[in-house]
């Protein structure tokens, strides 16, 4: 497999370094699809994640929030004595992690476990500086001029 070289892009930015790592973590992630999310936008700053795990309980669960990325796991181990028990097993119980990055102006509010659904409520809060506000024109007439002390 090809890996992506972003060293020359890298060497001309600053403060974008993080970006190099969302890339590989984008083309190296070969977790298919275990276990099934939803991504919700509830409003306009609200979001939710809604993961399926049934067989799960809330011990089981780990989520963390380390450097702008989410992440939830579990140990997923089976015990023999169950084995026997199942002639099929399709509600699967194995071991996951799953991550998601998040925008620095998104904030995890909780999460809760409910019917084998976990959900995780997050919000969008933008700072003050990064807002849209509107930047008043001066007045060139009440503008004071710079006097040159040099000049005087």
């Amino acid at each position: 497999m090809r890996t992506l070289d972003l060293s020359p892009l890298l060497k001309s930015t600053i403060g974008f370094d993080h970006m190099h790592r969302v890339f590989e973590n984008a083309v190296g992630n070969n977790d298919v699809s275990y276990p099934p999310y939803n991504i919700e936008k509830i409003s306009e700053d609200d979001y939710r994640i809604t993961m399926a795990l049934a067989g799960f309980s809330e011990d089981d669960l780990e989520i963390e929030l380390d450097g702008g990325v989410l992440s939830i796991s579990a140990e997923g181990a089976e015990e023999e004595a169950d084995q026997e028990r199942f002639l099929h097993r399709g509600i699967a119980k194995r071991a996951f992690k799953r991550h998601f990055r998040l925008a620095e102006t998104i904030k995890v509010l909780g999460a809760d476990f409910e019917n084998g659904l976990l959900m995780i409520d997050l919000q969008r809060e933008i700072p003050e500086h990064l807002k849209p506000r509107q930047i008043k024109i001066n007045n060139a007439k009440s503008t004071p001029k710079l006097v040159d002390e040099d000049a005087a």
